[in-house]
C-alpha cells in the first residue's frame, strides 16, 4: 500500500465545499470525499502548529511527547522529540518503503525531516521560506519573477504600533507561488518513486492557508466581500469568559479595522483555499496518470483551524472553541466505499491509520487509534468523546477540553471555566457553565474528563486537581472528594 498524505495549515473546515460551502471553490478536494471517507467530526489534538505535527509523528498527545509549543514563540518548553521517540516514518523506512516530504516542517527546532527519514527538501518556519535556495533555484529555471507583495492588511496594536500582518497581494503569477512550487516537487517526486517501484509514503504540507493570506490577484479578487456572510460569533461580547480571550483579540487588532476589512480578509482566505485546492488538484490527477491511484491510500487533512474573525479574533490561541479544533478530514481507502462518518476521530489517528495498512506494529503510537475499520463501512465499538488539549502560544496557557455529542466543556484553571450547548448555540457564544439548571451536566462532564485524562497518565489532571483543592477551579460541590483512585 502507498501513502499520498496531504495537510495545509490553518484551515477552517467550513471553507470545503465537501462540507457544505457553496461559495468556495473547492473541486478537487471535492471530489476526493466523494470517493473516499468525510469526517465529519475530525479533531486535532492541539490547535498550534508543532505540537499537533509532533503528534502525527509519533501516535502520542502532545502532554505525553512533550513538544508543546512553537518554537517562534516558545516559553520554555522541549522544542524537539527526545531522541529515540517512536515516529512512523522511521517505521515505514525501515520496512522498505520510500518516505518523502514535500513542505511545511515546522515539527522541531534542531531536527529535520531528514532526521526521521523523509527526502524532500527541509522547508523551515511557519510561512512560506520564500527566501529557500530550492524556491528560487525553482523560479529561476521556469523564468518566474521573485517574491514580492503589496496592498498590506493589518491592524493596530493597543500600543498604537502596527498589527500583524494579516494579508496581501502577491505580484507573482499563480506559476510562481510557492504553492504551486510544492505541487509541483511532489509531481516529480511521485514520478521518482513511481520508476523505483517500492512502497511509498509521500506528503505535501502546504503552508497555507495560514495568515497572512499572500495570493496573486486571481485569488485575492476571485470572491466579492459584499457577498461575504460574517460567522455569527462576531458578536461575541466575552461576558462570562476567560479574560485571555479579549485580550487576545486586542492583540489581534480585530476591533481596530472596519468591518469591511474583516468581511476582505473573509474573502481573501477562501481565494488561498481555492488556490491549494487547485494544487492539490493537480497532484491527484498526477497520481491517476502514473496508475498509482488503485494502490494508494490518500488522506486530506490539517494540523488546525483557523478564526479569521470569528470570536472577534484571528490566528489559533488560547480559546477552545470548533473554529480551530474541529477540522477536515478525508480519507480514501482502494476499494473503500464513499461514506461520511460521524464518529470522534483525531489527527492522532492517521498514525495508527498508517501504520495499519502498511502491516506495522501500531502499540507504541499509544494514543492513536486505526481509522481503517471506519473507512471499510463498519462499526466498531468507538468512543462517544473527545479530548484535547492546549498548553500556550506567545504565553503558557494550558486547557483541556471534553467535547461530546451535544456539550463541549472547557477546563481553563486560571479563571472560569466553559461550558456550551453545541444545539442550541453552535457558535459557542454563551458560556453556560455557572447556569444552575447545567449542574448535573457539569458534575458529569466534570468527571468523565478527569477519568480520561487519569486513563491516558495525563499529568495535567494532577495538578488540575491540587488547584481546585486551593480553590483555583471553580468550586463544584458535585466533585468533592475527587481523587485518581476513583478512576482506577
Amino acid at each position: 500500500m502507498n501513502f499520498l498524505f496531504l495537510m495545509t495549515d490553518q484551515h477552517r473546515v467550513d471553507t470545503l465545499g465537501a462540507y457544505g460551502n457553496t461559495q468556495v471553490r473547492t473541486p478537487h478536494l471535492n471530489r476526493l470525499a466523494a470517493t473516499g471517507t468525510r469526517f465529519d467530526r475530525w479533531y486535532t489534538p492541539t490547535a498550534i502548529c508543532t505540537p499537533a505535527r509532533a503528534s502525527l509523528l509519533t501516535g502520542q498527545a502532545p502532554f505525553r511527547h512533550k513538544v508543546l509549543a512553537n518554537h517562534e514563540r516558545n516559553v520554555g518548553y522541549q522544542e524537539d522529540l527526545a531522541e529515540g521517540t517512536f515516529t512512523f516514518p522511521v517505521a515505514l523506512r525501515e520496512r522498505g518503503y520510500n518516505v518523502g516530504l514535500i513542505g511545511k516542517w515546522h515539527a522541531g527546532t534542531l531536527k529535520a525531516p531528514a532526521d526521521y527519514g523523509f527526502d524532500g527538501p527541509h522547508l523551515p518556519g511557519w510561512h512560506n521560506p520564500v527566501d529557500h535556495g530550492d524556491y528560487r533555484a525553482y523560479l529561476k529555471e521556469n523564468d518566474l519573477p521573485p517574491y514580492e507583495i503589496t496592498d498590506h492588511i493589518r491592524g493596530t496594536l493597543p500600543n498604537g504600533g502596527p498589527g500583524n500582518l494579516l494579508a496581501a497581494r502577491l505580484q507573482q503569477p499563480v506559476e510562481a507561488t510557492f504553492e504551486y512550487y510544492m505541487a509541483t516537487r511532489t509531481i516529480e517526486m511521485l514520478r521518482s518513486y513511481q520508476q523505483d517501484g517500492k512502497p511509498f509514503y509521500l506528503a505535501t504540507h502546504f503552508f497555507g492557508p495560514h495568515l497572512p493570506y499572500i495570493v496573486p490577484d486571481a485569488y485575492f479578487d476571485l470572491i466579492d466581500p459584499e457577498t461575504v456572510e460574517l460567522p455569527k460569533s462576531i458578536a461575541e461580547t466575552f461576558e462570562g469568559k476567560p479574560p485571555v480571550q479579549r485580550n487576545y483579540s486586542a492583540h489581534w487588532t480585530f476591533d481596530t479595522m472596519p468591518i469591511e476589512v474583516t468581511r476582505k480578509l473573509i474573502a481573501v482566505y477562501r481565494g488561498y483555499v481555492t488556490l491549494i485546492d487547485e494544487q492539490v488538484g493537480r497532484i491527484l490527477d498526477e497520481l491517476d496518470r502514473l496508475g498509482l491511484t488503485d494502490a494508494t491510500t490518500v488522506f486530506f487533512t490539517c494540523d488546525h483551524g483557523e478564526f479569521t474573525g470569528s470570536h472577534r479574533l484571528h490566528d489559533k490561541g488560547p480559546a477552545m472553541y470548533e473554529d480551530i479544533y474541529r477540522t477536515p478530514g478525508i480519507v480514501r481507502i482502494p476499494g473503500a466505499p464513499p461514506q461520511a462518518r460521524d464518529e470522534f476521530v483525531s489527527l492522532l489517528d492517521c498514525t495508527a491509520t498508517i501504520l495499519d495498512l502498511a502491516g506495522l506494529d501500531r502499540s507504541e503510537a499509544v494514543d492513536s487509534r486505526s481509522l481503517v475499520p471506519l473507512v471499510r463501512g463498519e462499526h466498531p465499538e468507538w468512543q462517544p468523546d473527545i479530548v484535547a488539549e492546549f498548553h500556550g502560544h506567545h504565553f503558557p496557557y494550558p486547557q483541556r477540553m471534553l467535547r461530546e455529542d451535544r456539550y463541549k466543556l472547557v477546563v481553563n484553571p486560571d479563571s472560569t471555566n466553559e461550558l456550551y450547548d453545541l444545539e442550541r448555540d453552535p457558535d459557542e457564544l454563551l458560556n453556560i457553565y455557572h447556569h444552575p439548571e447545567m449542574a448535573e451536566v457539569r458534575g458529569r462532564m466534570l468527571r468523565r474528563l478527569y477519568a480520561l485524562l487519569v486513563e491516558r497518565d495525563d499529568r495535567f489532571y494532577h495538578w488540575m486537581t491540587s488547584m481546585y483543592d486551593v480553590g483555583a477551579v471553580d468550586h463544584d460541590p458535585t466533585l468533592s472528594g475527587l481523587d485518581e483512585a476513583s478512576y482506577r
